[in-house]
C-alpha cells in the first residue's frame, strides 16, 4: 500500500480577492450559531469565512454539521427550497466537508463528503456527492500544460490512426472542422505547430486552477469528480467516475450525464447526454450527442447530433450526424465524413496487412456497411457508398458515389453498382437532407453542416467517377475489338470514342472489370451505361439547383449578363474537401494554412471565423462550379451554348425532378404492398394501424409541392 503523508494543518489560506467582493466576517453571534450547528473550522477564530454583507442575505441556521477548512466564501443565503424534478433541497450547507470552496448566491450543498478548491454557482444542488475537488493544475480536459510541466502529461486525442501521428489537442471550442484539418495535413510540420500555439493562445500556464459549477446545476449521487468544469444547467445522476473533463451546457443546450457513467480527459458539447455505464476517456463530443447503453468511447473525436450505444470505438475521427446502435459494432482508426450508419456486427479495424496497429479508414459522407460486414485496413470509400453484408477480406477503394458495394466470397472480384441510390432507393436518398436537419437541435451551430447528398464533395466524386466509367468502358471496348476503339490513335481519342459509345449506347449491357477497386482481385463494375447516364443526370440536377438558389437569393434570372458576371466575379474552385461537415473549396484551405503559418490568424475563434465566411459566400462559389459543371458536360464554355442546349438543360432536368418524387414514393411504396410484408398482419387494417399508409408519409407529402416549385422556377431560370 502506498504511504499516507501527514501534514500540519495550517490556517489564514489566502482568499482571492475577487471572490471577497461585497462580503464581510462573521459576527460573534453568528460564529456561536454555527457551533451550536455542529459545525468546525480549522481555524478557531472563524476569519477564514466570509458571507455577504448586505443586510439580511446571510442566515447561519442554514449551515449545518459542516467541517471547514481553508477558507468558505458565501453569497446570499436565506431561508430557501430548490426544486428540480424530484429532488428538494434547502438552500444551505449542510453535513459537507468545505475546503476553500465558494458557494454564490440561494445554493444547496447536502452530503459532500469531500468538497474542494470549488467555485459553485448560483442556485446550483449538490446532493451525495463522496469526492469533489480540484488540483491547481487542472486543466479541465484541455490539451494545455501549466508551468513546470513536461510535455508527456499533455493530454492528446490519437484520431484517425492508432499510431498516434494523427493525434490532436483537444480544447473547449473545438469542432470536426478543427480536428480534420489538424489531423490530415500532417506533413506540414510548421502548420502542425501553429495548431499548438492556437491551443495554448490565452491560456494561463498559472498553478491557480479551481474547479467550476455554473449556475443552475445539478449533482447528485455522484462517486468522483475531479478537476471538473461544469457548465450551467447541467444535470449529473449517478456518474461512478468524472475526471478532467469540460462539461459544457447552457439554459438553451443542457447536458446531463447519468448512472455509472465515467469520463475522463475531454470535453463533452453543449446539449449532450452520456448514460447507463458509458465510458468515454480522451474524447471530444460535440453538440447534441448520445453516448449509453455501456459504449466506451476511447481516443475519439465525435461529431455534432451522433447517437453512440452499447458499441465501442478507438481512435476516431467522426463527422455530425452518425449513428451506432448496437452491441456487436465495433469501429476503429477510421475517419467517417458524417450522415453514417453503422449496422450490427459491422467490424472496421483490421490491422492484419501490417505488423504494426497503423491501418486506417477513409469513408465520405453516408457510410453505410451492412450487417456483419467486416473490412480490412486500409479502405475508402466515396460518399454515400451502401456495402451489402459480407466480409471483405482485401483492401477497397471504392470511387463511386452513391453506389452499392457487394462481396462475392473470398478470393473473388467485388461487385459496384454506381448510382445505385437514385436506381433503386430514392426514397432514401432524397429524404436525407430534410431528415437531418430535422435532427439538428442544437441552439448554437457553430459547426457548418452540409445535409444535402448533392453537394460539390459528393459531385466532385461524381465527376471522377463518370470520368472513370468512360475510361474503363474505353478498355472494354479495345478488347471487344470495336472498330473505333481499336483504330484510336491515343488515349484521348479512345476516351471520346467510349464517350460516344454510351451515349449512343443507353440500353447496352455489360460489366466492366476496375482492378483499382479491391486489392488483388478488383472489383466488377455493373450497370456502368445506366450508371453513367444517371451520374450525368445528377450532375445536371445540382447544377440547375444551385442556379436557381441563387437567382432566389438575389432575385434575378440567369441571363447573358448574369452569365458574365458569375464568371468574371465569383472565383471558380473545382476541388472540394468535407472538412468536418463544411463542404470548403480546397483552396480556400490553403488560404487559412497561410493566414495561420504567417500569424495572422492566432486562435481557433479567428480559424472559426474563417469558417463563418467560407459558408456565407458557399452559395456564390456552388453557382459558379455549377456553371463550370454545366461546360463540363456539353464540352464547350457557357458563352457559346445555345437557345436548345439551354432548353435540353431544362428538359432534363425537368424530367429528373419528376422521376425523383415518382421514384421516392414507389421506392417506399414497396414498404406497403410487398406481400412478405403483410405476412405478420392479420388483416390490411391491422397493417395501416401498425404502419400506417403511404399517404401518412410526411416526407412524400411535403416532397410534391417543393418539385413542383422547383419545375415552375426551372422553367423562367434561364432568360437567353
Amino acid at each position: 500500500m502506498p504511504a499516507v503523508t501527514l501534514k500540519n494543518k495550517k490556517t489564514g489560506t489566502a482568499v482571492p480577492e475577487e471572490l471577497i467582493k461585497d462580503k464581510r466576517h462573521l459576527t460573534s453571534q453568528e460564529i456561536e450559531i454555527l457551533k451550536n450547528n455542529f459545525n468546525t473550522n480549522e481555524d478557531s477564530s472563524w476569519q477564514n469565512v466570509y458571507v455577504s454583507a448586505k443586510e439580511g442575505e446571510f442566515d447561519p441556521q442554514l449551515i449545518r454539521r459542516c467541517q471547514i477548512r481553508g477558507f468558505l466564501v458565501i453569497g446570499r443565503l436565506v431561508n430557501a427550497e430548490l426544486k428540480f424534478h424530484d429532488l428538494v433541497l434547502d438552500a444551505g450547507l449542510y453535513h459537507s466537508y468545505l475546503e476553500n470552496v465558494a458557494v454564490e448566491d440561494d445554493a444547496a450543498v447536502h452530503n459532500a463528503a469531500y468538497l474542494s478548491n470549488y467555485r459553485i454557482g448560483s442556485r446550483s444542488m449538490l446532493f451525495n456527492i463522496q469526492e469533489m475537488s480540484c488540483t491547481n493544475h487542472s486543466k479541465f480536459g484541455n490539451g494545455l500544460l501549466k508551468d513546470g510541466e513536461p510535455e508527456s502529461n499533455r493530454v492528446w486525442v490519437g484520431v484517425g490512426n492508432e499510431n498516434d501521428r494523427r493525434a490532436v489537442l483537444p480544447f473547449e471550442d473545438m469542432i470536426p472542422a478543427d480536428a480534420y484539418i489538424w489531423s490530415r495535413y500532417r506533413e506540414d510540420a510548421v502548420l502542425q505547430k501553429r495548431f499548438i500555439e492556437l491551443t495554448e493562445w490565452g491560456q494561463s500556464k498559472e498553478l491557480n486552477t479551481y474547479g467550476i459549477v455554473e449556475h443552475d446545476a445539478v449533482i447528485k449521487n455522484t462517486t468522483l469528480l475531479k478537476d471538473v468544469k461544469i457548465g450551467a444547467h447541467a444535470y449529473i445522476k449517478g456518474a461512478f467516475k468524472l475526471k478532467n473533463i469540460t462539461v459544457l451546457s447552457s439554459e438553451d443546450e443542457p447536458s446531463q450525464i447519468g448512472e455509472g457513467v465515467e469520463l475522463v480527459n475531454g470535453i463533452l458539447g453543449y446539449g449532450s447526454r452520456v448514460f447507463y455505464q458509458a465510458v468515454a476517456v480522451r474524447f471530444v463530443i460535440g453538440r447534441n450527442c448520445q453516448l449509453k447503453y455501456g459504449a466506451r468511447l476511447l481516443n475519439s473525436v465525435l461529431g455534432d447530433n451522433s447517437t453512440v450505444s452499447c458499441c465501442e470505438m478507438l481512435n476516431n475521427l467522426v463527422f455530425p450526424f452518425h449513428e451506432q446502435h448496437h452491441n456487436s459494432s465495433f469501429l476503429i482508426a477510421s475517419t467517417l465524413c458524417g450522415q453514417s450508419n453503422i449496422a450490427s456486427g459491422a467490424t472496421i479495424g483490421s490491422n492484419h496487412n501490417s505488423r504494426s496497429p497503423d491501418g486506417e479508414m477513409l469513408a465520405g459522407r453516408g457510410f453505410w456497411p451492412g450487417l456483419c460486414s467486416d473490412f480490412k485496413h486500409n479502405s475508402r470509400f466515396a460518399c454515400f457508398t451502401l456495402v451489402s453484408k459480407g466480409s471483405y477480406q482485401h483492401e477497397l477503394n471504392i470511387k463511386y458515389p452513391f453506389s452499392l458495394v457487394a462481396s462475392n466470397g473470398d478470393q473473388k472480384c467485388v461487385t459496384i453498382i454506381p448510382a445505385y441510390w437514385f436506381l433503386y432507393n430514392m426514397y432514401a436518398i432524397t429524404r436525407n437532407k430534410s431528415k437531418f436537419l430535422k435532427r439538428d437541435k442544437r441552439a448554437v451551430k457553430v459547426q457548418h453542416i452540409e445535409t444535402d447528398p448533392l453537394a460539390p464533395d459528393s459531385i466532385q466524386e461524381v465527376v471522377e467517377a463518370l470520368s472513370r466509367i468512360i475510361e474503363l468502358t474505353g478498355g472494354y471496348l479495345v478488347k471487344k475489338g470495336w472498330e473505333r476503339a481499336v483504330s484510336a490513335e491515343n488515349p484521348e481519342q479512345l476516351y471520346q470514342a467510349a464517350k460516344d459509345y454510351l451515349h449512343q449506347n443507353p440500353d447496352a449491357e455489360f460489366a466492366l472489370c476496375d482492378m483499382e477497386g479491391q486489392k488483388k482481385y478488383g472489383a466488377e463494375i455493373h450497370k456502368p451505361v445506366r450508371a453513367y447516364k444517371t451520374y450525368r443526370k445528377i450532375v445536371k440536377y445540382f447544377a440547375c439547383s444551385v442556379l436557381i438558389e441563387y437567382c432566389q437569393k438575389f432575385n434575378t434570372q440567369i441571363t447573358a449578363e448574369e452569365l458574365k458576371i458569375i464568371v468574371k466575379q465569383i472565383p471558380l474552385y473545382t476541388q472540394w474537401t468535407n472538412a468536418g461537415g463544411q463542404v470548403l473549396p480546397e483552396l480556400k484551405l490553403e488560404e487559412l494554412f497561410a493566414k495561420i503559418k504567417t500569424h495572422q490568424i492566432e486562435n481557433w475563434q479567428q480559424v472559426h471565423e474563417f469558417y463563418d465566411s467560407c459558408q456565407e459566400n458557399y452559395l456564390l462559389y456552388k453557382t459558379n462550379y455549377a456553371v463550370y459543371l454545366l461546360e463540363l458536360l456539353y464540352s464547350r464554355k457557357v458563352r457559346d451554348f445555345t437557345r436548345e442546349i439551354f432548353d435540353d438543360i431544362i428538359d432534363d432536368v425537368t424530367l429528373v425532378s419528376n422521376e425523383m418524387l415518382g421514384e421516392a414514393r414507389s421506392s417506399r411504396e414497396k414498404d406497403y404492398v410487398d406481400e412478405f410484408r403483410k405476412i405478420t398482419f392479420r388483416n390490411e387494417e391491422e397493417m395501416s394501424a401498425v404502419l400506417g399508409t403511404i399517404d401518412d408519409n410526411e416526407f412524400l407529402s411535403e416532397m410534391k409541392p417543393r418539385t413542383e416549385n422547383f419545375n415552375r422556377a426551372l422553367k423562367h431560370l434561364f432568360n437567353i
